[in-house]
């Protein structure tokens, strides 16, 4: 085995960070023979139950668990992690609108942001799933001037498996047989889940699922799943939000040969206004980077609704400009 890799995780004793470490420290990330070292952040009063955390990923023997350690400090948290899951958020409570749960976590993201600048590894992975991650990535961005910009990004894989999920499904196909699926835009309401280019066994998406379903059964299903499943259970995604977190990060630093939807700071692609955190369809091939798919063809019926999230995303960032440098 190799020298550690040190992954933090914020919220780590939260429902998608219990979910999420123990596949991190039972090597599904990084492989088995690369060990892990975890760095778990929580606020104080959560301490006590991230000692019971701590305990039971001990009391699995992991193989590749190198060791663990806890902290309220982000700025000790985040020292020299090399990958970051920024899971803990404040969740929306009976009420709330969703300037209100910017409102609410905005702060706590602009000081995680001048953590990681201070105190994590330059070539630092960030992945933000606490909501609204599309804007929270870009406060956490925007404080971190001194780390590339595209090391960070807002979790939209979730949205990308369910419509994957959603597309086999109707087609009677097995999910591997996916590929291409596009997530643009906002992580919300006016996501865009995009089957234009995807495949189904190398055969297009729309002639087997049919332009009428997709348009409308599929888009608005994908787009309020998170509800669908909180009216379900009681609670939100955490297993699931968790798996995809996982398979972001995997397949952002290991490389993977498919589109991946990853909100990413535009640099103007496609239209989209420079410095937004923006779903788009990349490719990743290893080492922690990211390029964006170039030169997709977008119909009228596309760009009308990658413009909606875009200018929801506008929205969302004048409202916390005043925590932005």
């Amino acid at each position: 085995m190799t020298s550690p890799i040190k992954i933090a995780v914020s919220g780590a004793a939260g429902q998608i960070g219990y979910a999420l470490l123990f596949r991190i420290a039972s090597g599904q990330l990084f492989g088995e023979n690369r060990p892990v070292s975890l760095s778990l952040l929580e606020i104080p009063s959560s301490l006590p139950a991230l000692d019971g955390v701590e305990m039971e990923l001990n009391d699995c023997a992991f193989p590749t668990l190198a060791g663990v350690s806890k902290s309220s400090d982000a700025e000790t948290a985040f020292g020299d992690a090399h990958v970051i899951f920024l899971a803990g958020a404040k969740p929306r409570g009976p009420g709330m609108e969703r300037k209100d749960l910017l409102a609410a976590n905005a702060a706590v993201f602009s000081e995680q942001g001048k953590a990681i600048n201070a105190a994590a590894s330059k070539y630092v992975n960030v992945l933000v799933v606490g909501n609204p991650a599309n804007t929270n990535c870009l406060i956490a961005q925007q404080n971190a001037p001194d780390i590339s910009p595209r090391r960070f990004a807002a979790m939209t894989r979730l949205d990308h498996n369910r419509a994957a999920a959603m597309l086999a499904e109707k087609t009677g196909a097995k999910v591997a047989d996916v590929r291409k699926m596009i997530i643009w835009g906002n992580h919300s309401l006016t996501q865009y889940p995009d089957i234009h280019h995807a495949e189904i066994g190398g055969k297009p998406a729309m002639e087997l699922a049919g332009e009428k379903w997709y348009k409308e059964t599929m888009i608005p299903a994908v787009r309020k799943r998170g509800a669908a499943i909180i009216e379900a259970r009681g609670a939100s995604s955490a297993a699931s939000a968790a798996s995809a977190a996982l398979d972001h990060v995997r397949d952002w630093a290991r490389g993977c040969d498919d589109y991946l939807s990853m909100g990413i700071v535009s640099e103007g692609e496609y239209g989209i206004e420079s410095g937004l955190v923006y779903s788009y369809p990349v490719k990743c091939t290893g080492k922690g980077e990211s390029e964006i798919v170039a030169d997709l063809p977008c119909g009228d019926f596309s760009a009308e609704k990658m413009k909606e999230s875009e200018t929801e995303l506008r929205e969302e960032r004048d409202a916390v400009r005043h925590l932005l440098p």
